[in-house]
């Protein structure tokens, strides 16, 4: 039922998996994922939505093997690509979800192109209001893969073994679904198979490579002050997320100036994993009012 295709976009072959009919949706992934993370909201949405999961450059079929670490793959140069794939859809304005590096991506789309976002939907949603909260002491013990990425060994490090890869990538998946560790246990080979790919390992990586510079500014509280994205906007935090607290939420409306936000209870860092039935449910609930 998963259709999937390579787009060539600003000079990268982009992977989509795509499900569905009706008015499109792009799912943008985060890390440690790809487009598979999408697939039981994708299964659960598929009879009243185009449903289009890219693998965002540098990660799962995306990957390009050899290119070493990069920071320049950052949430601009993501969200421009999401605009060419858009475009080389033939597809006007779509709905945006996104989740983790995907709702950072979604985020920059609002602000480069508001015409091309119908929508924007996130689970759980990084952004400059977090400030030096995500380096306060009781989280370092959360934040400390995004440092050890940025290390020119760590890549090659962890996909040293299928073993070494499985139990890194394998850690997050468990460890991050708070109450539903199991959540990606049925796929979690698919992930591994995914992540040993030449250069997919490195692709992720590059994500926190091309983010440090905001990160350290963040935690300087030095965030650029930022007008409020004017794209009509769903937000639904987990209760049970180990890496974002719920509490975060607190300056959401500083930086949204159309707002739904609740919190999304029952799960940890992938409600799409851990509830898709929920998931899907506020998705649809959504763009069902905005896409009308």
């Amino acid at each position: 039922m998963v259709r999937h295709e390579t787009v060539a976009v600003n000079g990268a072959d982009l992977h989509v998996a795509r499900r569905g009919s009706g008015p499109p949706l792009v799912l943008l992934h985060g890390w440690p994922e790809f487009w598979l993370t999408w697939e039981p909201v994708m299964a659960r949405l598929a009879d009243r939505f185009d449903c289009i999961a890219p693998d965002l450059r540098g990660f799962g079929r995306s990957a390009v093997p050899g290119t070493g670490p990069s920071d320049t793959v950052g949430p601009e140069v993501h969200a421009d690509d999401v605009a060419a794939l858009l475009g080389a859809l033939g597809i006007a304005r779509a709905g945006i979800v996104g989740h983790d590096v995907g709702a950072y991506v979604g985020q920059a789309l609002a602000r480069r192109a508001p015409e091309r976002c119908a929508g924007l939907f996130f689970f759980d949603c990084p952004y400059p209001g977090i400030g030096p909260r995500l380096g306060r002491p009781d989280n370092l013990i959360e934040i400390w893969y995004q440092s050890f990425h940025l290390k020119p060994f760590a890549a090659e490090m962890v996909s040293s073994s299928r073993e070494a890869c499985r139990l890194y990538i394998g850690h997050f998946l468990r460890h991050w679904s708070g109450p539903n560790p199991g959540a990606f246990d049925d796929v979690l080979e698919d992930f591994v198979d995914t992540f040993l790919q030449p250069g997919a390992m490195q692709g992720g990586f590059n994500w926190y490579l091309s983010q440090q510079a905001g990160r350290l500014a963040m935690l300087r509280g030095e965030s650029p002050a930022l007008p409020p994205i004017t794209v009509p906007t769903c937000i639904r935090w987990p209760d049970g997320d180990p890496l974002f607290p719920y509490a975060w939420t607190d300056r959401l409306p500083e930086f949204f100036a159309d707002l739904d936000l609740a919190p999304m209870p029952g799960c940890g860092h992938f409600p799409h994993r851990e509830r898709p039935d929920a998931a899907a449910a506020a998705i649809a609930g959504f763009f069902g009012r905005v896409m009308a």
